[in-house]
C-alpha cells in the first residue's frame, strides 16, 4: 500500500556537532565496496545487521550464507541499496557510503538535521513501534530491524558491481 506524501516539504540543515554513527548506507555504485567492507568486519568478529534493498547484480551467484534481510522500499526500482547497522566502532567504512545517526527514532545523516523535526518525519513515514526508519535526501525506509548477519558469505553477491 502506498502512503500519501507528507503535506510539508522536507528540508535539511547542517548539524553541529554530528550525531554518533549507528548505521552506514550505500546506494547504487557504492554498494559493492560497502558489502565487501561489511563482510570483512563480520569476519573480524563485528556484530552487524544488514538490510539490502533491490536484487544483487544479475551475474551474482547465491551463496550458502543465505540472504540478508530485504525491506524493498529504499531505492528506485532496479537500483540496489545496502544499510548496515551496528555500534559505531564496528561499522565498516566504504567510499561513497553515508554514516547515519539516531534522531528521535529516525536514522538520518550524521551531519544533517531534517526539518520539520525528525519525530514528525517518523510519523509521516508510517513507522510503527520497534520499526527501523531511515530518512536521507531522496530516499526513505521503514522496515523491521534485521537480526545480526550469521554468515559473512551472505554479502558476497552484493560485492560484485553490476558493471562487471
Amino acid at each position: 500500500m502506498t502512503q500519501a506524501p507528507p503535506a510539508f516539504p522536507l528540508r535539511w540543515e547542517r548539524r553541529e556537532p554530528p550525531l554518533p554513527a549507528a548505521a552506514v548506507l550505500a546506494l547504487g555504485d557504492a554498494v559493492p565496496a560497502l558489502a565487501a567492507a561489511t563482510r570483512d568486519r563480520l569476519r573480524a568478529g563485528a556484530r552487524l545487521g544488514v538490510l539490502a534493498d533491490g536484487p544483487p547484480p544479475a551475474d551474482a551467484v547465491p551463496t550458502a550464507g543465505g540472504p540478508v534481510a530485504a525491506p524493498g522500499v529504499l531505492s528506485d526500482p532496479g537500483a540496489v541499496a545496502l544499510l548496515v547497522l551496528g555500534s559505531e566502532a564496528d561499522l565498516p567504512w566504504a567510499d561513497g557510503a553515508r554514516y547515519l545517526g539516531r534522531d528521535a527514532g529516525l536514522l538520518v545523516p550524521t551531519t544533517a538535521r531534517p526539518g520539520p523535526a525528525a519525530a514528525l518525519w517518523r510519523r509521516a513515514l508510517g513507522a510503527g513501534d520497534g520499526q527501523l526508519c531511515v530518512l536521507v535526501p531522496g530516499h526513505a525506509l521503514v522496515a523491521d530491524p534485521p537480526p545480526p548477519v550469521a554468515s559473512p558469505d551472505a554479502l558476497e553477491p552484493y560485492t560484485r558491481s553490476a558493471h562487471r
